[in-house]
């Protein structure tokens, strides 16, 4: 009996050792690799998507690096008095006027403050009434100001943050236009160059050639143009020009509205300046975030959001920009809507520019970077062609230069270029409700644009 019942153990042994046997002969073998198969693709998309998301992580900062950020946001974030959260997520930060970044400039350490410009141009003959029911746009703000303002005695800065600058090509890169940014007529005095250069289109007008220019105004109709990528931007502005244009000592002055995700880090129309002394090398920058541009007002913040802005074939809304020397100190001075003062641009830091300006270009500039080979689709302006007029083509309005006595005078004569008017175009008018203005932008790629 002992035997038997070892015999049967041996067998069941011996039957359980077959089992994977019989599970082969019955054709599981080929059906888990028939699975296998069918799961294959799966599991590679998998990886694919688990390797892009690996690969779309931003790369580890280095300590040196952050170092050098943090010495720098130290820097151009002075200490405030107060801070102001804006609704669209901007902190600005109210700084006495006499320890705010420009002052830090080698060649402002003994500048005192100028509070006000010693005069304003005044316009020579007669204006028509604005009429605001009819086809003249609303007035544009800021949207801090639903919070704000800051205290007497102090400026508003928009902090930047460590993001801001990671955003940047580089630490120097920041805040900086790209060299070799020569605005599209100044390139050639005589005959305005159509070739952009890096990737740079426009849709201006200017003024003529080695005229003595003291000043420049226009009226810029707001909008939230599209834009491609974060590196690009889409800009309207005024430039106040003067120097050399093919070589490294230009002098610009620039003011306008721009949306450009790589310095902002978001989508919104914003009130900027810029300035460069050495063809946009190594002088100068955008706002308040380098020494140069002094401040004065505590109600505006250069670098802030524009609100409202413009809807297509519905509520227009622009802003009032005047650059001008004072003709007692030759400092330039920045107005912003109706004769706010926002502050100035010491003479001490131009060379060219601490006589007069030659030349003075209004409109809209975009960056091309041809994604995917093909042109950007970063709309100018409304994003609509100069064709399509009032309440869907942007619009610059009452063009006006100051001349030697510190007067404005409606722009006559102006010229207009644009490189690709199948991607953006200008067309210009007059009348005598709006002077001399025109239309401008498009939509970048199209049909016509590909």
């Amino acid at each position: 009996m002992v035997s038997q019942g070892r015999s049967s153990k041996r067998d069941l042994r011996k039957s359980n050792t077959t089992v994977p046997c019989r599970l082969c002969s019955m054709g599981y073998s080929t059906s888990l690799s028939s699975m296998l198969l069918l799961l294959l693709p799966v599991l590679l998309l998998l990886l694919s998507f688990l390797s892009s998301r690996v690969t779309a992580m931003p790369e580890p900062v280095s300590t040196l690096k952050m170092e050098r950020i943090h010495r720098h946001l130290e820097k151009i974030n002075k200490p405030a008095v107060k801070s102001i959260q804006s609704p669209d997520g901007d902190m600005i930060d109210c700084v006495l006027r006499n320890k705010q970044p420009a002052l830090d400039h080698p060649l402002l350490k003994d500048h005192k403050i100028q509070r006000r410009p010693s005069q304003m141009p005044s316009f020579k003959g007669e204006r028509k009434q604005q009429n605001y029911t009819s086809n003249v746009g609303r007035r544009a703000w800021q949207a801090w100001h639903h919070v704000g303002p800051c205290p007497k005695g102090t400026v508003p800065i928009r902090r930047s943050s460590v993001q801001d600058v990671l955003r940047a090509k580089s630490l120097f890169h920041y805040g900086k236009k790209e060299v070799n940014t020569v605005p599209l007529a100044a390139r050639s005095v005589e005959k305005p160059d159509v070739v952009s250069g890096n990737g740079h289109e426009h849709a201006i007008a200017y003024t003529g050639s080695r005229q003595e220019v003291y000043g420049a105004k226009a009226t810029i109709n707001v909008w939230d143009p599209s834009v491609d990528s974060e590196n690009e931007f889409s800009l309207s502005q005024v430039w106040i020009l003067s120097g050399s244009f093919d070589g490294s000592d230009l002098n610009s002055i620039e003011a306008g509205w721009q949306v450009s995700p790589e310095l902002y880090g978001d989508s919104r129309p914003r009130l900027f300046t810029y300035w460069t002394s050495d063809a946009y090398q190594a002088t100068g920058c955008y706002n308040l975030l380098c020494e140069g541009f002094i401040q004065t007002d505590r109600q505006i913040a250069i670098g802030a959001a524009i609100s409202p802005v413009s809807a297509y074939n519905g509520d227009q809304y622009d802003i009032t920009i005047l650059i001008w020397k004072d003709p007692t100190l030759g400092n330039w001075w920045l107005s912003f809507g109706d004769n706010r003062l926002v502050g100035y641009w010491p003479a001490e830091l131009f060379t060219h520019l601490s006589n007069h300006a030659t030349m003075v270009e209004w409109g809209g500039e975009v960056v091309n970077m041809q994604p995917n080979g093909a042109h950007t689709s970063t709309q100018m302006g409304s994003g609509h062609f100069a064709g399509d007029n009032f309440r869907k083509a942007s619009y610059f309005r009452n063009l006006e230069i100051v001349d030697a006595d510190n007067s404005l005078t409606a722009v006559q004569n102006i010229a207009t270029l644009a490189e690709n008017t199948n991607c953006y175009n200008i067309q210009s008018y007059k009348s005598s409700e709006w002077g001399t203005y025109f239309y401008y932008g498009g939509p970048g790629r199209n049909a016509m644009c590909p």
